[in-house]
């Protein structure tokens, strides 16, 4: 049986969870200072992104985002062991985006991958201390001519 303070823990680790996706798929960058540790490692090299640490990763978000004019970040299927101050999480992650094509069309880009992260409990708040993406698959639907 969970005790209150694990349910309560586990509520605030989705809810940050649902933080990181927003302020992505929102595009404020900034947001991320208080999902991630000061000192976090970020590790997206799986899906052809850097390792580094949130500045590291805002910098790329931020030069690489804006060339997908549409995005989201579905979460599901997470799996969470608190232990004190600290936990460990597997959450899967779907994320479609829209690629611009050099003929006006669009197509779509279908990500699946696991984020595998490490909490930390900070200042009485929970936040990523580690993050490193597992790719599951990447395929792209080709544009339907008139459809776009």
């Amino acid at each position: 049986m969970l005790s209150l303070q694990e349910i309560s823990d586990r509520l605030e680790i989705q809810d940050l969870l649902v933080r990181y996706s927003h302020a992505v798929d929102t595009r404020q960058w900034d947001l991320l200072d208080d999902v991630f540790t000061t000192n976090a490692r970020i590790d997206y090299s799986a899906v052809g992104g850097p390792v580094g640490d949130v500045a590291a990763t805002k910098k790329f978000l931020a030069d690489v985002m804006p060339t997908f004019p549409a995005f989201q970040h579905l979460l599901a299927n997470s799996s969470v062991t608190v232990d004190g101050d600290t936990a460990t999480g597997r959450t899967m992650c779907h994320n479609p985006m829209l690629l611009p094509g050099d003929d006006g069309q669009q197509s779509l880009m279908m990500c699946g991958l696991w984020y595998v992260d490490t909490f930390a409990r900070v200042d009485g708040a929970w936040r990523i201390a580690s993050r490193t993406e597992e790719k599951s698959y990447m395929y792209v639907a080709p544009s339907t001519p008139g459809m776009g």
